[in-house]
C-alpha cells in the first residue's frame, strides 16, 4: 500500500466510526472495542489526527464532459455524492455543448475549455481521484465517406487516450475509459445467425455461430478481428494501452464496452445515437426517414442502455481502486430486453405521433451490422449490477423532451 492509498484508506476508516457512532447501540459497541483494544485505540487517534489534515471531498475530471455522456455522468455524480468535486474537459467542437457546459458550471462543475489532443491542456488541469474518459468520436463512419479525416479519428480517440493516461500516471488517478460494442469484428458480427420474424432481426438459437456468441447477445470473448473500422480499432488500442499503463504505473483502470446509450437531452444526431435521432426527426416530421442496408426494411437491431445505468456501475467501480480478480474490461448494455430494430422504432413513434414517411434505400454502408446485442453478464455478476430503465421509459423520455424543445434538433445539427 502506498503513502496516497494509507491516506485514502484512513479516511474511509475515519468516515465508517463516524457514521456508525450516530446510532446509538453501534456507538456502545465501537466505543467497547476501543477500551478493550489498545492497539484500535492508538489507530483511532492516528486516523483522526490524519483525518482531521485531510480534504474529505472526491474529485473525479470526465473528459468530454459537455457531451451527452459526459454531462450525464456529471450530472449523476453531483446528485449522489455532496462531497465529491466534479471538474471536467471539453473543446466544445459538437453543436449543442455549449447548453451542457452551462448548465453545467451553473451546478458548480469546474468546466476548462481544452482539447485532450494537446498535452499541455491537461497539464494545466488539477489533480484528481478519478478520470471518466468520455471524450470520443463516436461514429462508426469517422474518417470516411466525408466524416472527417482518418488522421483526426486516431489523434481525437488514441492519442488523446495516451494525454489521459499520461495524466493518470502523473495524478495516480484511476481511469474509468468508455469503450464501445464496435470493437467486435465485423466480419464475425454478420456471421451470426439470424432469423427475420417480421419485425426485426432474432438470433437463431440452433445454428452454427461464432465464439462468444449466444441468445443473451455478444460475450467479452468474441472476436476483435479486423475489420472493426477507425473508429473500433482506436477505441480498442485505447483499451490495451489504458489496461497497460495501469499496471505499469500502478493506477486502477476499468473498462466499459457500452452499447447504444440513449436518452432526454442527447444530441439529435445519427452519429450520436440513433434512438434520440430517430425520434427528434420523426417528432418533427422534418424529412423522410431512411431504412440503409438489409433490403431496407429497418430490421437491423441494437440494445439501449440509459446513462443513468451506466453512472450507478461507475459509481460501484470509482469505489474499488483495488483490482484484485475483477475482470477489467466488461461489456455494459441493457442486453436483449432492450434491443429494438429500426422498424420497431417506427412503430413506437408511429403510435405517439402519427404516422412519417421512412424511405427503403438499397443504400449498403461497409461498416452497417444486422444485430449487435451486448450480453452484460460479466458485468453482473462482478459489480452485482443490472441496468433499471427499460426501453420503453428511455424512449417516453427523449419523446417528451423532443416535444418540450423543438429547436433541439436544428440546435445539434439533426438537420
Amino acid at each position: 500500500m502506498d503513502f496516497v492509498d494509507f491516506f485514502r484508506l484512513s479516511r474511509w476508516t475515519l468516515f465508517a466510526i463516524t457514521v456508525l457512532r450516530q446510532d446509538s447501540d453501534s456507538a456502545h459497541v465501537i466505543d467497547t472495542v476501543l477500551i478493550d483494544s489498545a492497539w484500535y485505540a492508538a489507530m483511532k487517534c492516528i486516523i483522526t489526527m490524519i483525518g482531521s489534515r485531510l480534504d474529505m471531498r472526491r474529485s473525479v475530471l470526465i473528459t468530454g464532459v459537455c457531451g451527452f455522456v459526459g454531462h450525464a455522468l456529471a450530472d449523476f455524480l453531483i446528485e449522489s455524492d455532496a462531497a465529491c468535486e466534479v471538474v471536467g474537459i471539453d473543446n466544445l467542437s459538437r453543436r449543442g455543448g455549449w447548453v451542457n457546459h452551462d448548465r453545467l458550471r451553473h451546478r458548480g462543475v469546474t468546466i476548462h475549455h481544452g482539447d485532450v489532443r494537446c498535452q499541455s491542456d491537461l497539464d494545466a488541469l488539477p489533480c484528481c481521484d478519478w478520470v471518466i474518459d468520455a471524450a470520443a468520436n463516436p461514429t462508426v463512419l469517422a474518417g470516411l465517406d466525408g466524416h472527417g479525416s482518418p488522421r483526426g479519428i486516431v489523434e481525437n480517440n488514441l492519442l488523446g487516450t495516451v494525454n489521459v493516461l499520461e495524466y493518470c500516471r502523473r495524478s495516480k488517478a484511476g481511469l474509468i475509459l468508455l469503450s464501445t460494442s464496435r470493437v467486435y469484428s465485423i466480419d464475425s458480427l454478420r456471421k451470426v445467425p439470424l432469423v427475420d420474424d417480421g419485425n426485426a432481426f432474432a438470433f437463431d438459437p440452433d445454428a452454427a455461430r461464432p465464439l462468444g456468441v449466444s441468445e443473451l447477445g455478444i460475450d467479452e470473448t468474441f472476436s476483435t478481428s479486423a475489420p472493426i473500422s477507425l473508429y473500433g480499432v482506436t477505441k480498442l488500442a485505447s483499451e490495451q494501452l489504458a489496461l497497460e499503463y495501469g499496471a505499469a504505473f500502478d493506477f486502477p483502470v476499468w473498462v466499459n464496452r457500452c452499447g447504444v446509450l440513449a436518452g432526454a437531452g442527447q444530441f439529435a444526431r445519427a452519429d450520436q445515437g440513433i434512438f434520440a435521432y430517430w425520434l427528434h426527426r420523426w417528432q418533427a416530421k422534418h424529412s423522410p426517414l431512411q431504412y440503409l442496408s438489409f433490403g431496407g426494411r429497418g430490421f437491423q437491431v441494437r440494445d439501449c442502455l440509459h446513462p443513468h445505468d451506466l453512472a450507478i456501475l461507475v459509481e460501484m467501480q470509482m469505489r474499488n481502486r483495488v483490482i484484485n480478480d475483477r475482470p477489467q474490461v466488461v461489456n455494459v448494455s441493457g442486453g436483449t430486453d432492450s434491443a429494438r430494430s429500426l422498424h420497431q422504432l417506427s412503430q413506437w413513434c408511429e403510435n405517439r405521433w402519427g404516422s412519417h414517411g421512412v424511405l427503403a434505400s438499397d443504400e449498403t454502408r461497409r461498416f452497417d451490422i444486422p444485430w449487435l446485442v451486448l450480453n452484460s453478464q460479466l458485468a453482473e455478476r462482478t459489480w452485482n449490477w443490472s441496468p433499471q430503465i427499460g426501453t420503453d421509459e428511455i424512449l417516453a423520455g427523449i419523446a417528451s423532451f423532443a416535444e418540450l424543445h423543438p429547436e433541439w434538433l436544428s440546435l445539434t445539427g439533426g438537420y
